[in-house]
């Protein structure tokens, strides 16, 4: 059976106000293109959600939940049903899966040893399948809701109506208690950092990605806070997930994996720099990214390990670099950006890739496992939803999933997030250091902004 006609609603410019609407309901997200990108997709009230905890993924459907041993991945796949050919071309999803895979899903497939601490107890996986959606086109300043039959669009059209609809959060009222405080001094770090270039001088990895975590103790709706955040550091592959455990609050840069048809894209990020005010200056910090040996030795490793990672997937010889060492700049950072392509194989399809290809290898180092293993060993925390990806599957088998890089997780009155970069045999520990505090910078300030210490 078609899926109805998608119906067209008046285009709002920025989706905040229709996003508003939603926020405080369980499940809600909105994937963000925060002004620089051209999509942003609206959902809740999804019709089953999937969440994995260690070996167990809890189903549930129609208020009644089921506990599951299977592969996580494949029971997702279960949920999706059969891939549905694209009903509605200029839509990029018109409902399916959308949450978060998290760095630590890879245990499912790994074989990993566990001395990090895992504090926050969140799920591997956490995912609703969403019958409609609202999707909100930049690039031709349209917006739509589509859904998978005509009792979705039904249920969903009220909640964006003139006439019915309301704001159920606001973007104020949230208080920061405490300063952001790393799980590494100083000296931690530099005593992590000498431990990597000893395994990179023994041969075990040519990079290794090592961050460190800051926490701050808070108050109040976390979408206020995200309201902050997108304003002073928007970023293409941003998102703002409402779970009944936790909040994400992501404005990452960096795309992870597209399936568009048949076709795949990645676009891993290495190496940084950040911006300064004075526009001479900050034309040549780019320049000294784009020409820096180092970062773009750091970027073709990922490359590299990208493109074995998509090989895996893809038709031989279809896997291509059409784009090496683009500088790219954000609100506080230049970025050094590739881009990798390639073609599904018969058979194949994003779920497969997905699996194949998580946790994306920029944010891991090379070879992927031997870096998980050190990252494991000397990283005091897991790393929860940072570093994993957010994004959606469709029931069409379309996928776009971000690595969930300047992104915080606030569970209750706590808020964390990471920061860090690629060791390689000519890093130095104070360079390292300040990139991760570089990259931390924006989501530091907006805490700041907050900051109303207990008297």
């Amino acid at each position: 059976m078609s899926s109805p006609a998608p119906i067209e609603l008046p285009y709002p410019g920025d989706a905040l106000p229709l996003f508003q609407r939603l926020a405080s309901y369980p499940w809600s997200c909105w994937l963000d293109s925060q002004g620089r990108g051209r999509f942003d997709i609206l959902v809740a009230d999804p019709s089953i959600t999937l969440v994995t905890r260690g070996a167990i993924t809890q189903v549930c459907r129609d208020g009644s939940c089921r506990d599951h041993t299977a592969d996580p991945l494949e029971l997702l796949r279960e949920s999706l049903g059969p891939w549905r050919g694209p009903e509605h071309l200029e839509l990029p999803f018109s409902g399916g899966a959308l949450g978060y895979f998290s760095y630590d899903l890879a245990r499912r497939w790994f074989s990993l040893p566990a001395h990090a601490t895992d504090d926050m107890q969140l799920p591997e996986m956490a995912v609703g399948i969403y019958d409609w959606a609202l999707i909100v086109d930049h690039a031709t300043r349209r917006c739509w809701l589509a859904g998978q039959d005509q009792a979705a669009l039904t249920r969903a059209q009220p909640l964006f109506s003139t006439r019915e609809g309301h704001s159920s959060a606001r973007c104020d009222d949230y208080r920061v208690r405490s300063a952001a405080a790393s799980d590494l001094s100083v000296a931690d770090y530099d005593a992590a950092f000498q431990r990597i270039i000893h395994y990179l001088c023994a041969g075990d990895c040519y990079q290794v990605n090592l961050t460190q975590r800051f926490c701050a103790e808070v108050q109040g709706d976390p979408f206020s806070l995200y309201c902050d955040l997108r304003r002073a550091n928007p970023a293409p592959f941003g998102a703002y997930l409402n779970l009944p455990f936790a909040q994400v609050l992501s404005a990452s840069p960096e795309r992870f994996l597209r399936v568009l048809g048949r076709q795949v894209e990645t676009q891993p990020i290495k190496g940084t720099r950040p911006r300064v005010a004075d526009p001479a200056e900050d034309r040549a910090q780019a320049e000294a990214l784009r020409r820096s040996g180092k970062d773009r030795a750091e970027n073709l490793m990922i490359v590299d390990l990208l493109r074995n990672d998509l090989g895996k997937c893809c038709i031989p010889g279809s896997v291509q670099v059409p784009t090496l060492f683009a500088v790219k700049t954000f609100a506080t950072v230049h970025h050094l950006v590739s881009t990798v392509v390639g073609t599904l194989a018969p058979g194949r399809d994003a779920i497969a890739l997905l699996r194949d290809c998580l946790p994306g290898g920029s944010i891991t180092g090379a070879p992927k496992r031997r870096a998980m293993e050190i990252i494991e060993e000397l990283e005091k925390h897991r790393r929860g939803v940072y570093c994993g990806a957010v994004g959606y599957i469709g029931f069409d088998g379309a996928m776009d999933t971000n690595i969930a890089i300047r992104t915080l997780v606030q569970q209750r009155n706590r808020i964390c997030f990471g920061a860090g970069g690629g060791v390689v045999i000519d890093s130095t520990a104070g360079a390292e250091y300040q990139e991760s505090l570089d990259k931390a910078a924006a989501l530091l300030r907006v805490l700041r902004q907050h900051a109303h210490p207990d008297p």
